[in-house]
C-alpha cells in the first residue's frame, strides 16, 4: 500500500502546484506582486504539510518557510525562442532512469546573458529552463547545481508573454529542484549553456 499511497501523493502534490502555478498566470498580468505572494505562500505550506515534500524527516521540524527575497519586476522577461544548433541530452537520474532533453533554441535575457530552452524528448514533452547563476554554491546564495525557472511537465509553467512568440521568464519565481533538500532525487541540473556569470538576487534562495 505504501507504493500506491506514494504514487497518489505525488499526483496530488503535481495537481496543486499546477492550480497554483494557473493562479500565478492569472495574476501576474496585472499585480504580479501578488502573484508571487500567492507562490511563496502556498510552497510553504506544501512543504510544510504535504506527504511529498521534499524537506527529510529532521528538516521539517526546523522549517520556518522558503527563502525567498521580495518581488522585483526589473527580473521579469517577456523573450521569443531564438533558433539555435540541435544539441540533446540525456540525463541519468536513478529515480526516473536516462531522462532525454533536446536544445529547440535560447532566450538572450538582458544584462544576464543566453539560456538554453529544453524540452523533454520522452513522452509528455514540456519545456525546461534551468539556471545556475554566479551565487551558486556560495553562502546565502542559491543551491549549486542550479535552479529551475520552467519544468512544464511538473506544471511550472509562466505561460506566453503579451507579445507574439514570447515566453515569460520571471526569475522571482526560480525554485530549487527536490535534490537540494533531499539526496535520494536525482535532478536534472543547470548544463553548460544554462550557467550564467551573474548573480541574480530573487527567487529561492538557499540555506544548506
Amino acid at each position: 500500500m505504501t507504493g500506491i499511497q506514494a504514487a497518489v501523493d505525488v499526483a496530488d502534490w503535481r495537481r496543486r502546484v499546477s492550480a497554483l502555478y494557473e493562479l500565478v498566470r492569472e495574476l501576474s498580468v496585472e499585480e504580479p506582486a501578488a502573484a508571487h505572494a500567492a507562490w511563496v505562500i502556498e510552497r510553504d505550506v506544501l512543504f510544510t504539510t504535504h506527504a511529498s515534500t521534499p524537506l527529510l524527516p529532521a528538516d521539517r521540524a526546523l522549517f520556518a518557510g522558503l527563502p525567498v527575497p521580495p518581488y522585483d519586476a526589473a527580473w521579469r522577461f517577456e523573450l521569443p525562442i531564438e533558433t539555435a544548433e540541435h544539441t540533446e541530452l540525456d540525463v541519468e537520474t536513478g529515480t526516473d532512469g536516462i531522462v532525454p532533453f533536446e536544445r529547440i533554441g535560447l532566450v538572450r535575457v538582458p544584462e544576464v546573458g543566453s539560456l538554453d530552452v529544453w524540452r523533454l524528448r520522452s513522452y509528455g514533452g514540456g519545456l525546461f529552463v534551468p539556471v545556475k547563476d554566479a551565487s551558486a554554491g556560495r553562502p546565502e546564495g542559491t543551491y549549486g547545481g542550479g535552479r529551475y525557472l520552467l519544468d512544464t511537465i511538473k506544471g511550472a509553467d509562466l505561460g506566453p508573454g503579451s507579445r507574439p512568440d514570447t515566453i515569460v521568464l520571471d526569475f522571482n519565481f526560480a525554485y530549487n529542484p527536490s535534490c537540494a533538500y533531499d539526496p535520494a532525487w536525482a535532478c536534472p541540473l543547470a548544463p553548460a549553456g544554462n550557467i550564467v556569470d551573474v548573480e541574480i538576487p530573487v527567487g529561492e534562495r538557499y540555506r544548506g
